[in-house]
C-alpha cells in the first residue's frame, strides 16, 4: 500500500477555540529550530465538501488551494 506522509496542526485560540488542520509535513524531527520559523500564514475560504470524499481527493483539492495562493502573493 502507498502511503502519505500527514502532519497535523493544533492551533489554539485566546478564546480556548481549537483547530486541526491537516497537510504536508512542515516540521520534522529532524528540521532544525531556526529553520521552522513562522513567516506568513494565510487561510484559505472556507468550502463545503462531501462528507465520502477520499483523503486522495481531499489533497488535491488542498493542492489547488495552495497553488491558487501561492498564485496571489505577491
Amino acid at each position: 500500500m502507498k502511503t502519505l506522509q500527514l502532519q497535523m496542526v493544533t492551533v489554539g485560540l485566546e478564546n480556548g477555540e481549537q483547530g486541526v488542520f491537516v497537510g504536508w509535513p512542515l516540521v520534522s524531527e529532524t528540521s532544525d529550530v531556526e529553520d521552522g520559523q513562522v513567516e506568513t500564514i494565510w487561510f484559505s475560504s472556507v468550502q463545503e465538501v462531501p462528507d465520502d470524499l477520499t483523503l486522495k481527493q481531499l489533497m488535491e483539492l488542498v493542492r489547488k488551494e495552495l497553488c491558487a495562493c501561492m498564485s496571489t502573493v505577491q
